[in-house]
């Protein structure tokens, strides 16, 4: 069962985002890009290195470089419990 991203979030994932620059497989002077995103964990980025991983592995076009940046959605001081609200006019 996967987690929702509210959930993701409280527990601690944010939003990487990574550009991937690669070689054509064909044309190894030319450089392309590709965007990739997903919640991870930082400092350690599990999700990504294994994106990266299945990339050297499975796919031709060898990487030149990635370029990539976390941003957490939620933190501590954002989220609190409200049990009640009440109005002064």
């Amino acid at each position: 069962m996967q987690a929702s991203e509210t959930e993701l979030m409280l527990k601690g994932y944010g939003l990487t985002t990574a550009e991937i620059y690669y070689r054509m497989p064909d044309y190894r002077s030319v450089i392309n890009t590709f965007v990739w995103q997903a919640y991870d964990l930082a400092p350690d980025y599990p999700e990504l290195f294994r994106f990266i991983e299945f990339w050297q592995q499975s796919l031709d076009g060898p990487l030149h470089s990635v370029r990539f940046t976390h941003r957490k959605l939620i933190s501590p001081g954002d989220w609190r419990h409200v049990v009640k609200e009440f109005r002064l006019h």
